[in-house]
């Protein structure tokens, strides 16, 4: 069963009363609501920061900005340029732009993509081919009559920044009002996100009802992945650390086989439902039971844990909850950069890492406001470092009332065969 959270201020989300697809007899998740709620939210992001258009880059920001899917075999061969107060402008690639309009009628203007292919027809031809996509932009904003104005640029290379700074009078960095947009959640986000989390409760399952000793980690991730894939997810991910490599950041994927006795953790981060990503990590033992240690470190770690997440509330801040974790010193580490990405919390969506982040490497000096609506992963590990430790990872959703759990796959050490 779901962990015991009795008595803490945490709670769990109620489960979902639909699984994937769509039917017309039932409420279930919205696409063209959640394009319209996220189109919706950036543009009163840039409003709020004076910004009157962005040209956006990269698959996740590109999504958000217009709800499409586009080719990503190599960097930046789509792109969006987004006014605050008109329809986006959607840039596709050479068969896309042809193909891509009748299955998207929702985008009214597209237009064809420059690209120089991550620079492979020289420097020369980059510069040129730049200046073209510069002028393309430089057009649209005169249509636009925002050629004078400000221009946020998300993504992109040297090549395309320099070329923009030549015709465009102000551009400036974009990342960081794409990432304010993109951290707070709309109620079809939140959707999305318990979905994905759904279905890693069930790759969980699957993995340790197949998981024995003898399996390669590889053959234990097909199971998951399979769970995951069959049941609607369009990205799935499964990885393990077993054995000798069951420490912070052994290396996975070596194929190893899965030994009687050993303690094993596995992640399915990446794993994600309409783009949305999960991320969660659980320990298990193999042909036996935690030993004592086993069980004291995961008690730990789950107190220490939950600890953050009481924290994750409206109007705190991001150092509240960062004095949870221990600190570097104290695990055997001198600084908190080694660290990272090991005991923090951090948001997601769209993409896996998003606003805002929990650690003491940054939290403590450089708070950031917790909000209703925000998706927050919450990581850590227990253990000997570099030897042997257990691991797991919640999803938390920030309610107006409290801290609310997306995943309910039990976090408790699971024993398997």
């Amino acid at each position: 069963m779901a962990q015991d959270i009795s008595g803490s201020k945490i709670s769990y989300l109620p489960s979902l009363t639909f699984g994937p697809g769509s039917v017309d007899w039932q409420q279930r998740i919205d696409p063209a609501q959640l394009r319209r709620e996220r189109m919706e939210r950036a543009r009163a992001t840039l409003k709020k920061n004076g910004i009157p258009a962005v040209l956006a880059s990269g698959s996740e920001y590109c999504r958000y900005l217009t709800g499409l899917r586009g080719p990503e075999f190599t960097p930046d061969l789509w792109y969006v340029l987004f006014p605050a107060e008109s329809d986006p402008i959607v840039f596709a690639h050479a068969g896309y732009v042809c193909n891509m309009p009748p299955e998207a009628p929702w985008i009214r203007e597209w237009r064809v993509a420059r690209s120089w292919l991550r620079g492979i027809p020289g420097n020369a031809a980059c510069k040129f081919e730049a200046s073209e996509f510069a002028n393309d932009i430089r057009t649209e904003l005169e249509k636009l009559q925002l050629s004078n104005e400000v221009l946020a640029v998300a993504g992109f290379d040297s090549y395309a920044w320099s070329a923009l700074g030549e015709v465009c009078d102000h551009v400036v960095p974009g990342d960081e009002v794409m990432l304010e947009a993109m951290a707070v959640k709309t109620s079809e986000e939140i959707a999305c996100l318990r979905m994905a989390g759904a279905i890693t409760d069930r790759m969980w399952a699957a993995i340790a009802r197949g998981m024995h000793a003898g399996m390669t980690d590889s053959e234990v991730a097909a199971v998951g992945r399979s769970a995951g894939s069959s049941v609607g997810a369009d990205r799935v991910v499964a990885g393990f650390r077993a054995g000798p490599l069951a420490h912070e950041r052994g290396i996975k994927g070596t194929n190893l086989f899965i030994t009687h006795g050993d303690l094993l953790f596995g992640n399915v981060c990446g794993t994600s439902y309409m783009g949305y990503n999960a991320c969660s990590y659980r320990t298990f033992t193999v042909g036996r039971g935690p030993t004592a240690d086993e069980k004291n470190w995961m008690e730990e770690l789950q107190s220490r844990l939950l600890g953050v997440i009481g924290e994750l509330v409206p109007g705190g801040e991001t150092s509240s909850a960062a004095k949870h974790f221990p600190a570097a010193k104290d695990l055997g580490y001198e600084k908190e950069a080694e660290l990272l990405t090991i005991e923090i919390g951090h948001g997601i969506g769209l993409h896996q890492y998003e606003q805002p982040v929990v650690n003491r490497q940054w939290s403590l000096e450089f708070p950031q406001e917790i909000k209703e609506g925000m998706a927050i992963a919450v990581e850590g590990r227990a253990g000997i470092p570099g030897k042997s430790t257990v691991r797991i990872e919640y999803m938390v959703i920030v309610t107006k009332d409290g801290p609310m759990l997306i995943d309910r796959y039990p976090t408790d050490i699971i024993p398997v065969s």
